[in-house]
């Protein structure tokens, strides 16, 4: 397929603008000179032209709306089109952020309420909805734990991280000035609750925890954990990013945990991807309610008003009220699937991953052989050694069988990991459909292993020089 640049000719045009009939008006006195640019290198083609380049490009793209996404830790669950539809009423796009509050008393009332069904969901005391995505609702929460502990006249300076974590959890405790303490996991895939003690002490604020894990295990012994953190005065930080296999069924707040943040374009409904809108809303138990981002909405009466009038608050941490049009499209899946519904999504989040961690676990290695929630999390270390193929290599080859990879490389304790999440949105015809491939490609491992490390055979475009490509990225198209 050509560029849209080699397909320019001189002369055309995708536009025709009439001439002006307003007497006595030049473009040159209407519009600034320095916005009047002369030979710019724009390709020159017809409308059809265009439209027809650019829709060739978009079958292209995959999407969780074109077929299969195990993209594993990340939930990429299908929304239902009827969410677009209530986000996308004139109603709440036509509002202006900064809109007075008697202009938007419904857009006010729909927060107020979003932040008690996440509270309820989540046994927190109160949620804020400004954080922007799931990153900066963790930068929100440390940010908070540091303002827990300087209003206590507390010196933390530590915070533990598992190893498992995802990246985001040790970034957002260096950047609020605490040193990123390493726990280890144990052989079953939780925590090393005698590391955590060792580590434990009156210098550390708390520890930032997956619950379910990136391993796709539920943390057994998270009450004891709970414990461990609070008996040194510690906070207990819930990384909500695997919340779809526990919504309706069991809540962060009452397993001890003290602040969550989610991720409503994940969990909830909200389309992933392509870079965002994200919304990762935090929780917070009663003891750090003050300790909010303002504004905040109050309630007084039937009607519902912005106030900042919290003086322990960290302050805002963004622009506007946070990602509005995301927080409509969770607020529809709530309502509309209902306490049964969430329950039911998580069921069948946590059966889809055990049916494929069963049908696979034959095939690749299976590094914790137990149990597991809404994902799975396999080796190719064996085929690795045997054939030389490794996680990279099946992954693009998925690719050749129009299914999107799933994660790879990803905890890092797991070498050659492989991360697979089906999510509840899955039928077993698909899941089927995948875990068949998964099986002849680990056949093709050991009978053509040339060929997988050769894939994809049937994109546009084949294997990049993927350390050159993230280095020194070269986006730009030259004559």
């Amino acid at each position: 397929m050509k560029l849209i640049f080699e397909k320019s000719c001189p002369g055309r045009s995708a536009s025709g603008i009439p001439a002006c009939d307003v007497p006595d008006c030049k473009v040159e006195e209407v519009i600034d000179q320095k916005l009047l640019r002369e030979n710019v290198d724009l390709p020159e083609v017809a409308e059809v032209d265009l439209v027809r380049h650019y829709m060739q490009l978009s079958r292209r793209n995959f999407g969780v709306d074109i077929g299969f996404y195990p993209l594993g830790s990340c939930t990429m669950k299908y929304s239902p089109k009827v969410h677009e539809e209530t986000a996308s009423l004139s109603g709440f796009t036509a509002l202006h952020p900064y809109a007075p509050a008697d202009f938007v008393q419904g857009a006010l009332k729909l927060m107020y309420e979003m932040r008690q069904y996440l509270s309820e969901i989540c046994g927190m005391a109160d949620f804020t909805l400004q954080p922007a995505a799931g990153a900066h609702g963790e930068l929100t929460g440390i940010m908070i734990f540091k303002k827990y502990f300087e209003k206590k006249g507390e010196k933390r300076t530590k915070i533990l991280i598992p190893d498992a974590a995802h990246g985001t959890n040790p970034a957002s405790g260096a950047l609020c000035g605490f040193q990123v303490v390493e726990v280890l996991s144990n052989t079953e895939g939780d925590i090393d609750i005698g590391h955590l003690k060792e580590l434990m002490s009156e210098e550390t604020a708390g520890l930032m925890l997956t619950n379910p894990n990136t391993l796709g295990l539920f943390e057994r012994d998270i009450e004891e954990i709970a414990a461990i953190v609070h008996d040194r005065g510690g906070l207990l930080y819930c990384d909500g990013a695997n919340m779809n296999a526990l919504m309706g069924v069991a809540r962060p707040g009452d397993m001890g945990f003290d602040v969550i943040h989610l991720n409503l374009h994940k969990t909830f409904s909200a389309p992933h991807g392509c870079g965002g809108p994200g919304s990762g809303p935090l929780g917070v138990k009663a003891h750090l309610v003050d300790f909010l981002p303002i504004p905040r909405i109050v309630k007084d009466g039937d009607r519902y008003e912005w106030s900042q009038d919290y003086p322990d608050t960290i302050g805002r941490i963004k622009s506007f009220y946070g990602n509005f049009n995301v927080m409509v499209k969770a607020y529809t899946y709530i309502r509309s699937v209902g306490p049964e519904g969430l329950k039911r999504t998580a069921e069948m989040a946590v059966l889809n991953a055990n049916y494929i961690k069963e049908r696979l676990k034959p095939y690749f290695r299976l590094p914790y052989d137990r149990a597991c929630m809404h994902e799975c999390v396999f080796s190719v270390e064996r085929q690795a050694k045997e054939s030389g193929v490794h996680a990279s290599d099946i992954a693009k080859r998925l690719i050749d069988y129009g299914i999107h990879p799933p994660t790879i490389y990803f905890p890092l304790i797991v070498p050659e990991a492989m991360m697979i999440e089906p999510t509840e949105t899955e039928s077993r015809d698909t899941l089927d459909a995948f875990c068949d491939t998964m099986i002849v490609i680990a056949g093709e491992a050991k009978e053509y292993p040339e060929r997988i490390k050769a894939a994809p055979l049937t994109t546009p475009v084949k294997r990049l020089d993927e350390v050159l490509a993230a280095r020194k990225p070269d986006v730009c198209w030259h004559k």
